[in-house]
């Protein structure tokens, strides 16, 4: 029997040099500011999953053509997950808080002035952090 493994995605949603970062609430978890994302499910894309959980989290179904920008790997607990960050440009509809549990809110931040405690991914995906587990990879644009 071997690791398990976790595949995700984190959403980087671009609107003229800023970026939207969802107020994280979860029960049990510190709070923390997230990017959109979350698991790829069974025979999805990194693209259509970053659409979908964009479109659950936020309401935001007429974003910009996703793409890949970067990987990270690490190995929390001993299980293997590769997260990848997803693109897209901000489209007219703006985000609302569609799941109140997990999000207070949703606002948009310069990405030079990025609020404080980042969840640990979405550190990892905007600052390129690598944990001592794991590593970054960009990904040239094709």
């Amino acid at each position: 029997m071997g690791a398990e493994r976790i595949v995700g995605v984190g959403v980087v949603v671009e609107a003229g040099g800023r970026i939207l970062l969802g107020e994280r609430v979860k029960a049990g978890e510190p709070p923390s500011w997230c990017l959109p994302g979350g698991a790829v499910e069974p025979g999805e894309t990194f693209e259509a999953a970053a659409l979908r959980e964009l479109a659950e989290e936020t309401g935001i179904r007429d974003a910009g053509r996703p793409r890949v920008t970067a990987v990270v790997l690490d190995h929390p607990g001993g299980a293997v997950r590769v997260t990848a960050a997803v693109t897209v440009a901000a489209g007219a509809t703006g985000p609302v808080v569609t799941e109140p549990h997990v999000f207070r809110s949703w606002r948009w931040f310069p990405t030079d002035a990025l609020p404080e405690p980042l969840f640990p991914a979405t550190a990892r995906i905007l600052t390129g952090q690598v944990c001592e587990d794991g590593g970054h990879y960009r990904v040239a644009d094709a």
